[in-house]
This record gives structure tokens, sequence and C-alpha cells, in this order.
């Protein structure tokens, strides 16, 4: 092995760590749920029921929603899309900038992300605040 191929071999092990793939997995899931679920939640919260379209009205009704939001289950769904939006969102806005000629730094990324993780902490502290 020569002293080229060596140096070329030290230069290929030597890798800087990165935490890109934490925000693209979150983003990644987000946008899932946010393509899959987002036309339906928009349909039903904003159409169905309150036209009293397929669905009775009553079907949102404060206690309903609260047997919902107090059920094991019902927090998973709840927090899984209030979260997972707010991620997709702050990648998709950190990634945008870059877009529209705003080259953002760190202190974009802080806010951007700091703000989705916010998000997610209140999410978290208002479910278990609901009870079960």
């Amino acid at each position: 092995m020569n002293a080229t191929n060596a140096t070329n071999a030290m230069k290929t092990t030597t890798r800087k760590r990165s935490n890109a793939p934490i925000f693209w997995a979150l983003f990644g899931a987000g946008g899932m749920l946010s393509a899959l679920f987002g036309p339906m939640l928009v349909f039903i919260t904003g159409i169905a029921v309150p036209l009293g379209v397929v669905l009775p009205k009553d079907t949102m009704s404060y206690p309903h929603m609260l047997a919902f939001a107090q059920n094991l289950i019902g927090k998973g769904f709840i927090f899984a899309i209030i979260a997972l939006f707010l991620w997709h969102a702050a990648h998709r806005i950190f990634h945008s900038l870059h877009d529209i000629g705003i080259h953002a730094g760190t202190g974009a990324k802080l806010l951007c992300y700091g703000l989705a993780m916010v998000g997610t902490v209140i999410a978290a502290y208002a479910l278990l605040a609901i009870g079960f």
C-alpha cells in the first residue's frame, strides 16, 4: 500500500458524527402521517362533523373528545399527530429558508427545531394533565 492509498483510507475512516438522521426520520414520519391522516382530519373536523355529513354532529362533542384524549391509544394518536406534524413542519421550514435565499445557520436551526421541541413537550404535558 503506497502513501496515497494509506492517506485516502484514513480519510474515509474518520467520519464526523451527525444528528441529521434523527431529524430526517422525524421529518419522514411526520410527512407520512400528514399525507395519510392530514386530509382525513381536515375532512372530519372541518366538513363531516360540522355539516353533519357522514358523521353525526355530536361525534366531536366535549365528552366524546375528552374520553378519546383520556384513553391511552387516543393519547398516543394525538401525541403522534401533533409531535410529528411539528417536526415535519420545522424541518421543511428550515430547509425552505435556503430556497428563498436565507442561508440559515445555527440560530435558525435552533429556532425551528426548538419550537418543534417546545410544542412536543407542551403536547405531552397537556395530554398527561388530562389524566387517564
